[in-house]
C-alpha cells in the first residue's frame, strides 16, 4: 500500500472515531404503557429498545431518533 494512501487512510479513520466519540446521546424513558398504542407506535417502541414501562435506553442523537421520539411523545420522556 502506497505511504500516502496509508497516511489518507490513517486520517479518515481517525476523523470518524474522533466524530463518533463526540456524538450527542439522548436517554429516552418510556413512561405510559403501549397498552392501546397502534401497531406503528409498537414498532417504534421496539426500535427504540423499549419494551417495558420506566425502562431507559441511551441513543446517539439523530435526526431519525428524534423522529421516532416524536412518533411516540405521548408514550416517552427525554431524561437530560
Amino acid at each position: 500500500m502506497p505511504k500516502q494512501l496509508l497516511s489518507t487512510v490513517v486520517f479518515l479513520w481517525k476523523k470518524y472515531s474522533e466524530d463518533k466519540l463526540t456524538m450527542a446521546t439522548i436517554k429516552i424513558k418510556q413512561i405510559k404503557s403501549r397498552i392501546g398504542a397502534s401497531i406503528d407506535q409498537k414498532r417504534t417502541l421496539d426500535a427504540l429498545g423499549l419494551t417495558k414501562m420506566h425502562r431507559m435506553v441511551e441513543k446517539e442523537d439523530n435526526a431519525s431518533l428524534r423522529g421516532m421520539i416524536n412518533k411516540v411523545h405521548h408514550l416517552v420522556t427525554v431524561v437530560d
